[in-house]
């Protein structure tokens, strides 16, 4: 049954005893003040319908544990030793001087409750809510919108690995698995521990390995119906599905029907990289920065630097890019009531954005795409002239070409003799260009930054997103969890507690009862 906290104080409660001592507007002296109102004991009542059994931890305190917790990216043990030892914990969430914390696995109980409930955010909507009742946000018309990289909690396998991995997970959660391994799965002995003994620097050893795995997967998937499997089962026949063939492609010389094959020399763009955590993904921002994990999605208002929407997704893969998560958080921001002024560096000037923005009313101060040339310091695409009406194209030479109805024009023999050829092409056969889809508005995007006053709010709003991006990693950039749904829920834990800071910050109050800042 739903827990409820008992207004009447212990002799040691600490907040009573040393609560001056809490530093003024911090999260601590904020909690031990205010938790009753921002987390009431009537916002937990749904995960406990029968209303029976043991009492659990009261809301306010749960609330302002998990707050706590993420804002100081602790374990579980961690947190409960937190809870025990230091006296600002033990205010701000009305303990006693004596009391002890609950145990470390109440939290993962917590956790699993709010996921499986109607509303697994309450705590984000919680200070959501304070956030809308002070009115700070009110007619600010500009959102900025940034990402980051966040490093998985599992490690990284090799191909070898993740094949042994799945066929043994076949055999576990898939019915009659274990029969179905001993009878197909004969090309290694999947009970060994450790890598397999091999000549790992001899390619033909290696090669021989790969091609034993991959033809018992393939056994494996060919004796089992799919349609036939549901749950566990059915996600291990997918990920063994997946394993067999993201990595390996058939030997040289084979189509890979006589059973030879080798690790691809290539990386699939959406692969998996551990059968642990099945969502994490390679994660690059830069050449040289190379993560393994997830990506966090932010929206913030620049002028108070506060998250007002957020989304963890895989690194890679379809709904991961910049742009794509930026055109969902747009679309659910709660404080966006009418048009504003989107804020971004070029990751999201993709031609599908600028129209998602176009079409709401939002004005795109996103910083354009490098344009490319195919010389060096050669010509652009903005170098030739572009008629949308008459649908031409016309070259820096003059040559005019009609463009096709699929984005298409070829200047071919007209180059032929053109002195300004050593600029624009090398091409044998002359220039050919083919168009972006929404090629015209990504042009007029590109003139308008070019505007002075474009490039000096770009300058001067945009830069308060990468601080809040750093505020919300700093010590907490490798996730503690599995999946992207648990370490979602992380996130937007992890963004309440900042913007709970944030406003504190901020001069945030409560007076007769209502949220104000300063």
């Amino acid at each position: 049954m739903q827990g409820r906290e008992d207004a009447q104080r212990g002799y040691l409660d600490v907040e009573a005893l040393a609560g001056e001592l809490l530093v003024p507007g911090s999260v601590f002296a904020f909690l031990a003040g205010n938790r009753g109102r921002l987390f009431p004991d009537s916002m937990m009542e749904d995960l406990f319908p029968s209303g029976r059994g043991r009492p659990s931890v009261p809301a306010p305190v749960i609330g302002s544990v998990l707050v706590l917790q993420a804002l100081q990216g602790l374990s579980d043990r961690e947190t409960a030793e937190a809870l025990t030892y230091d006296l600002r914990w033990k205010a701000a969430c009305g303990y006693g001087l004596n009391e002890t914390a609950f145990h470390p696995t109440t939290l993962t109980y917590w956790r699993k409750r709010l996921a499986a409930s109607s509303n697994p955010h309450r705590i984000m909507d919680a200070i959501t809510e304070v956030v809308a009742e002070t009115g700070i946000l009110k007619g600010r018309r500009r959102r900025a919108v940034d990402s980051t990289e966040l490093d998985d909690a599992v490690a990284r396998q090799d191909t070898v690995t993740q094949l042994i991995a799945a066929i043994r997970r076949f055999g576990r959660d898939v019915p009659g698995g274990k029969e179905l391994s001993a009878a197909h799965a004969t090309g290694y002995d999947y009970s060994r521990t450790g890598k397999p003994d091999i000549a790992w620097d001899d390619p033909d050893a290696k090669d021989s390995l790969v091609s034993a795995l991959v033809a018992d997967a393939l056994a494996l998937l060919a004796a089992v119906d799919p349609e036939t499997l549901d749950g566990k089962a059915a996600d291990a026949y997918a990920l063994l599905a997946l394993v067999a063939g993201q990595d390996v492609e058939p030997a040289d010389g084979s189509d890979g029907t006589d059973g030879r094959w080798r690790i691809a020399r290539k990386v699939a763009p959406d692969r998996v990289i551990s059968t642990v955590d099945t969502e994490a993904r390679h994660a690059h921002k830069t050449r040289e920065d190379r993560r393994d994990g997830y990506k966090g999605h932010i929206v913030i208002e620049p002028d108070t630097g506060l998250v007002t929407a957020a989304v963890l997704t895989k690194a890679a893969g379809q709904g991961a890019t910049d742009a794509e998560a930026c055109a969902v958080l747009l679309g659910q921001d709660p404080t966006i009531t009418g048009q504003v002024q989107v804020l971004a560096d070029s990751a999201y000037g993709t031609g599908e954005l600028l129209r998602t923005l176009a079409a709401a009313g939002h004005t795109a101060l996103i910083k354009p795409k490098p344009l490319a040339t195919a010389v060096e310091g050669g010509f652009t695409i903005d170098d030739f002239a572009f008629d949308d009406q008459a649908g031409t194209l016309t070259c820096p030479n003059g040559l005019v070409r009609t463009i096709t109805t699929k984005g298409r024009a070829t200047f071919g023999a007209g180059c032929t003799g053109c002195p300004l050829r050593s600029r624009c092409t090398t091409a044998a056969r002359g220039r050919k260009i083919e168009l972006h889809p929404e090629h015209a508005l990504m042009r007029e995007h590109r003139a308008a930054a070019r505007d002075h006053g474009f490039q000096a709010d770009y300058t001067r709003h945009r830069p308060m997103v990468e601080r809040s991006i750093a505020w919300l990693v700093k010590g907490n950039r490798r996730l503690r969890y599995r999946g992207a749904t648990k370490n979602h829920a992380w996130w937007q834990l992890r963004i309440a507690a900042v913007n709970l800071k944030r406003l504190l910050k901020l001069g945030l109050t409560n007076e007769n009862g209502s949220w104000a800042t300063a």
